[in-house]
This record gives C-alpha cells, structure tokens and sequence, in this order.
C-alpha cells in the first residue's frame, strides 16, 4: 500500500476498482476505519459477488445498498464525495 494522506489511499481504491482491482483493494480499506472505507469496502464484497458481507458494509458506512449493477454509479459517487473533502 502507499502512503499518503487517508483520501489518497481512497482514491487509490477507487481507481483500483475502477479497473476491476477489488483483491488489492481490499487489504487497504480493511486498515481504514472511516465511513468512506467502509462504504469503498462494500463495494469491493460487491465486486467480489458476497453480498451479505458488502450489506453488512453499507450498514457501517450508514448507505443504502444499491442494486449490485451500479457499482459504477457507486464509484463515481465516492470518487466526487473524495474530491470534495481535499
């Protein structure tokens, strides 16, 4: 994982999404304890088809679990809510 600021390594997951990257993904949002990481956490049980456990990341991240289509929606999403907080 890189360093850099927590928003920083968000992005990177985002971008590691982005390309279907959600095994690398995962080990940096499990470090990170933000609602944002939780939230990118759901994504990534998205991707990876266990949605149990990405309902279960929603919850932490207080979202509503999208219909399993729209991660892209979800990315994009995160990717502006990211940018704002700079």
């Amino acid at each position: 994982m890189k360093t850099g600021t927590r928003e920083d390594r968000l992005m990177e997951v985002i971008e590691l999404l982005a390309r279907g990257a959600w095994e690398e993904a995962h080990p940096i949002v499990q470090l990170d304890k933000s609602v944002e990481a939780a939230w990118l956490h759901g994504i990534v049980h998205t991707m990876e088809g266990d949605l149990e456990n990405a309902q279960h990341w929603y919850r932490k991240a207080k979202r509503a679990f999208p219909d399993p289509v729209s991660v892209e929606a979800e990315l994009m999403a995160a990717r502006q809510l990211l940018g704002q907080t700079r």
